[in-house]
């Protein structure tokens, strides 16, 4: 659930949400929020300059958000196993609790040129969130608990990728179970791998 200081304020970025989630963002008009919303243009012009300001608004909160509870999850948890499960832990319950404004955190990332306008910006808060996972990679090479044989960029990119399959895997298949067991489950295939033990 998206909070805010002003009611109204958030009951525009709730109207914005599912609109943006059903229709795109091309698909979407003031209006169509407006509407959604039960306010005037005038009211959400009030919190917003336009509709690409809204949509930012929804974007830096799921980045924001996110990056929230991954640096709460890493004061959880004593090695970087258990930390990596806290955090993915906290994402799958964040996912959950926020289908919508993943779905268009995802689309955002992986929209065609010219499908969002040029203003809308989330590369930065991406590579803020990934950084905070390479910095615990970093930190367990360094304490011996990871293997230093491997680039830290390449074993943060190892896991990072993992959880954002499986967050994408639930948006279009719900039945797939997140929870700290499946968690528990990629955390530990990423640090004993696949492979038959010899």
């Amino acid at each position: 659930m998206l909070t805010t200081d002003s009611t109204t304020r958030q009951q525009v970025l709730q109207a914005a949400l599912k609109k943006f989630a059903d229709c795109g963002y091309e698909g979407t008009s003031v209006q169509d929020i407006v509407e959604a919303a039960k306010v005037t243009k005038p009211t959400l012009y009030y919190y917003f300059d336009n509709k690409v300001e809204l949509y930012q608004a929804l974007v830096d909160y799921a980045h924001d958000e996110r990056f929230r509870l991954m640096q709460a999850a890493t004061e959880r948890g004593r090695t970087v196993a258990d930390k990596l499960v806290e955090i993915l832990t906290a994402l799958f319950e964040f996912l959950q609790n926020n289908r919508e404004l993943m779905r268009i955190a995802f689309a955002t990332a992986f929209a065609a040129p010219g499908e969002l306008p040029a203003e809308v910006r989330y590369l930065d808060k991406c590579a803020r969130n990934f950084e905070l996972i390479h910095n615990l990679i970093k930190r367990g090479q360094a304490a011996g608990e990871l293997d230093g044989r491997f680039d830290s960029k390449e074993l943060a990119f190892g896991i990072y990728g993992q959880l954002n399959i499986y967050l994408m895997a639930h948006l279009l298949m719900p039945d797939c179970k997140l929870n700290r067991q499946t968690a528990e489950r990629i955390v530990e295939l990423f640090l004993a791998g696949a492979g038959a033990k010899r």
